[in-house]
This record gives structure tokens, C-alpha cells and sequence, in this order.
């Protein structure tokens, strides 16, 4: 690799060790490396992003967009402001990205237990929706017995009449023995 890269593995990435994060010709995430330190001189991601943040919420409330009368001006603007701040939160994410990869190389066991609390936190997720379910599945179950009980019981009952409570004791006698003669 020739020295202008630096020792990284992407280009302009600086070598891991006790610089500020935002190496020469590479904004860093934060100025200084301290945070909470704004110090002037050249704009960090993080400010690239706020700022093209606030200009896309700008362009929108603007008076000049909103008394302008020329709708492609508008929708162009828009359209810049917007572009400019999905292009700096692309930069964000490679930046954190390459941490990531760098993390991943210099201590590869913090990778993997981040990787295990976070299958440990979604299989937790994952059985207390299966226990959601299954409430769910029993109380449908409970409800659909309850409608099945309930529609079985009209037929159960003895027909209106002086006769009924007889008619019923007798249908749940068992049949008397035929006589021979």
C-alpha cells in the first residue's frame, strides 16, 4: 500500500492506535476526540450531518418556499438538501462501519459476545411472543368452547310442554327388555 493511504484497510484509514479519531484527510465522528469539546477548524461527520439535518427541515418551513410559486424550484431544493443529507448519513455508517470492522479484527471474542447478548435478547423477544401467542391461542380456545357449549345446550333442553321434564328423565333411561311370549 503506499504511505498516502495510511496502514488501513480502506482507503484514507488511519492505523488503530492513540490518534484522534478523525485521522488527516478523514473527518473524524467528533472534534478533538473529546465529546462535548466543539473546537472551530474543519466539520466533523457528526456536524456535516446535524447541519444537513437542519437544512432539510429549513428548506421545508422556509418563507421563500413557502411564498415561492415556482414548484420545481421548490421540489429541486428539496430534493438537494435531502440528497446532501442521505449522502452524509452514508459517510456516517461507513465510518461506524469501519470501527466496527477494526473492533472485529483488533478483538474478535468482543464481537462474538455481542453477538450472543444480542441472540440471547432476541430469543428472550421471541418466547414472550410465543407466550403472547399461546394467551391469545387459549383465550380463542376458551371462547370458541364457551359458543360450542352454548349452541348445544337449545338442544338439550326439553321442548316446551307439561310433558317435558318426564320426556327428558325418560330419554336418559336405558331401554327396558323386550318380553317374550
Amino acid at each position: 500500500m503506499s504511505s498516502s493511504m495510511g496502514s488501513g484497510m480502506f482507503p484514507g484509514q488511519q492505523p488503530a492506535g492513540p490518534h484522534p479519531v478523525g485521522g488527516p484527510g478523514q473527518p473524524g465522528l467528533l472534534p478533538g476526540g473529546a465529546p462535548g469539546n466543539r473546537v472551530q477548524g474543519p466539520n466533523t461527520l457528526v456536524d456535516d450531518l446535524e447541519a444537513s439535518f437542519e437544512a432539510c427541515f429549513a428548506s421545508l418551513v422556509s418563507q421563500d418556499y413557502v411564498n415561492g410559486t415556482d414548484q420545481e424550484e421548490i421540489r429541486t431544493g428539496v430534493d438537494q438538501c435531502i440528497q446532501k443529507f442521505l449522502d452524509v448519513a452514508r459517510q456516517t455508517e461507513c465510518f461506524f462501519l469501519q470501527k466496527r470492522l477494526q473492533l472485529s479484527v483488533q478483538k474478535p471474542e468482543q464481537v462474538v459476545k455481542e453477538d450472543v447478548s444480542e441472540l440471547r435478547n432476541e430469543l428472550q423477544r421471541k418466547e414472550l411472543l410465543v407466550q403472547k401467542h399461546l394467551s391469545k391461542l387459549h383465550h380463542w380456545q376458551q371462547v370458541l368452547e364457551d359458543v360450542s357449549v352454548q349452541h348445544r345446550k337449545p338442544s338439550d333442553l326439553p321442548p316446551p310442554g307439561p310433558l317435558a321434564f318426564l320426556e327428558q328423565a325418560s330419554a336418559s333411561l336405558p331401554p327396558a327388555p323386550l318380553k317374550q311370549t
